[in-house]
């Protein structure tokens, strides 16, 4: 790889301040490990953020980045996915900006590094290990016994995607042994139709049913705040109406993923692991089969 690339710390994007603040903050704690520094850019949406609501400084997107990047001469990157699978937004728009902007820029080198949850190694146990940190600390601040615990995620239109949720609840489970009474996944919506039955349960439909109606503790499949997991979001408006329907439900979300510090450990990790990959040219491999 050319010595020096660039190194962007990419997540989808929001249009939360909270988000992009977020986003920084990962990325400034990951330069500083690896003494370099790391700009923390999304794929879409975070340039409609009040620059105001971001200390004055406008978040920065995927391809208008690299343009400004090549006005300076620079020509190769390194992309850290801040994404727990393989997304579409990493594996199939990005590659595709890529070799769109390739056409007229020759020199161009983008590797990927690996995503945080690795299906074809079971072994890998980093996102889960760290989840159940998460819902640990919030059993025991709340003083919590054996509650139910359901890892949430926002639901997608790909089984590529959604097995990494199941994977990722399989190994929180090993995780958390007997600390939880049950540990189940769901997701916060789907699409309508059988083809998206995947990624059933719902989480409204999950609360109150069964062995989620005492005390239960959301493990958020979320890295950072925005509209679903923020204050005030979606998933906190399905926990109130769940709470509303069932006497005995009480309801309580682990704290987000991109707050614990072991992050930035697992972070440099797929940093110098997407060093050694290959540049993004031609087609890509496509994301794990389903």
């Amino acid at each position: 790889m050319t010595p020096n690339p660039c190194i962007l710390l990419v997540d989808n994007g929001s249009h939360r301040a909270e988000s992009t603040l977020s986003l920084r903050r990962i990325a400034e704690a990951l330069g500083s490990r690896l003494d370099r520094e790391v700009h923390p850019v999304s794929l879409l949406h975070s340039t409609k953020v009040d620059p105001a609501d971001l200390g004055g400084t406008p978040a920065q997107i995927f391809e208008p980045f690299l343009r400004k990047q090549r006005e300076t001469g620079q020509s190769s990157f390194l992309v850290v996915p801040f994404f727990f699978g393989h997304t579409a937004a990493i594996y199939e728009y990005l590659p595709q900006r890529v070799r769109e902007m390739g056409e007229e820029w020759p020199e161009l080198e983008v590797r990927v590094a690996p995503s945080m949850v690795k299906l074809d190694e079971p072994e890998d146990t980093r996102v889960a290990c760290i989840l159940g940190d998460l819902v640990m600390s919030k059993i025991e601040e709340e003083g919590l016994v054996r509650p139910a615990v359901t890892l949430v995620d926002h639901g997608t239109p790909r089984i590529a995607v959604n097995k990494v949720r199941n994977h990722v609840a399989g190994q929180l489970a090993e995780v958390l042994k007997d600390k939880a009474s049950v540990v189940v996944a769901s997701s916060m919506e789907r699409r309508e139709g059988d083809e998206y039955a995947f990624n059933e349960p719902l989480l409204e439909n999950l609360l109150g049913q069964e062995k989620f109606t005492n005390d239960v503790v959301l493990s958020m499949l979320f890295i950072s705040p925005g509209r679903h997991a923020g204050p005030g979001g979606d998933i906190a408006e399905i926990r109130q109406e769940a709470e509303k329907k069932s006497e005995s439900l009480r309801t309580f979300a682990s704290s987000l993923f991109a707050t614990h510090p072991e992050v930035v450990d697992l972070l440099v990790e797929r940093f110098g692991e997407g060093l050694s990959g290959e540049p993004i040219a031609g087609e890509v491999p496509a994301p794990e089969a389903g």
